[in-house]
């Protein structure tokens, strides 16, 4: 790639927002180049550019999301796991991190014990014993021991290693600012590219998925497992909390932003919006 087209790049900005709609200020700008008479070597060169940016943005995005994770896996597996297990090995340490899996365990064994007991008085295990049945409920108890530690162990694993991931994540961004700069115009412009209905579609779902009315089920599925991968107890107070406040400031914001933003440069998405929800 050239020298001019390397600066011309380093320009892209973002379109700030202006008294004139987006879609005009676009008629009368394509109205100018189709007047210039050097119109189709600026064509050539936005084309050029374009592709540069596209396939920069695409390469960035990519590189963002497979570090962290590369990052994440390397660490945990040669470097964190193995420290962690060594010292966790090393001394006795509780098998349970938090009250939640020691509920969890609880609720296992005691439908384990259930079933087992079902099974005898329906016929299907042969061995009603009383030493057949201790026999089973030990082996069960003693796997889910070894179950519930893993997992607290991997829940301390999980931290430091998402520590690790976030800490690259954010380096690269603070170097990369000019590959950040070139997602950034490039995002904006295949999101103004959109149609209005498109638009409109986008806003919809994204309100619907995670503001919308079913959306507390599934708030509620994503912190339960942020908690469990943790190593957190799963308090169902606090989870209700965050499922009646976080959506509601969510839902503000967006809002906030449909009347401060979208309504000045896309005028006519919003209206469509307002058609398709009503």
């Amino acid at each position: 790639m050239k020298y001019w087209n390397l600066k011309k790049i380093n320009q892209l900005k973002l379109d700030k927002t202006g008294i004139i709609p987006r879609s005009i200020s676009k008629i009368v700008e394509r109205f100018k180049k189709e007047l210039n008479p050097n119109s189709e070597v600026e064509a050539v060169e936005e084309f050029k550019i374009a592709k540069y940016q596209t396939v920069t943005s695409i390469q960035y995005i990519i590189f963002l999301l497979i570090m962290p994770v590369l990052i994440n896996q390397i660490s945990k597996s040669f470097i964190i796991g193995p420290v962690i297990d060594y010292l966790w090995n090393k001394r006795e340490h509780s098998i349970f991190i938090n009250k939640s899996q020691e509920e969890r365990a609880f609720a296992e064994l005691e439908r384990f014990e259930e079933k087992l007991h079902f099974e005898i008085l329906i016929g299907k295990s042969n061995n009603s014993s009383k030493a057949y049945i201790n026999n089973q409920i030990t082996n069960k108890a003693l796997e889910l021991a070894i179950k519930y530690t893993i997992e607290s162990s991997n829940a301390i694993k999980n931290i430091i290693a998402d520590l690790f991931s976030v800490t690259i994540f954010t380096t690269i961004i603070i170097f990369s600012k000019r590959q950040f700069s070139i997602l950034k115009s490039f995002i904006n412009e295949l999101i103004y590219g959109l149609s209005d209905t498109a638009k409109a579609f986008l806003i919809i779902l994204f309100t619907d998925m995670f503001v919308g009315f079913h959306s507390p089920h599934g708030w509620e599925i994503i912190i339960e497992a942020i908690l469990r991968h943790f190593g957190l107890p799963e308090s169902r107070e606090f989870i209700f909390i965050f499922i009646s406040t976080f959506p509601v400031i969510l839902d503000t914001i967006f809002k906030y932003w449909i009347f401060r933003y979208l309504n000045r440069i896309s005028p006519s998405a919003v209206a469509t919006y307002h058609n398709m929800n009503e």
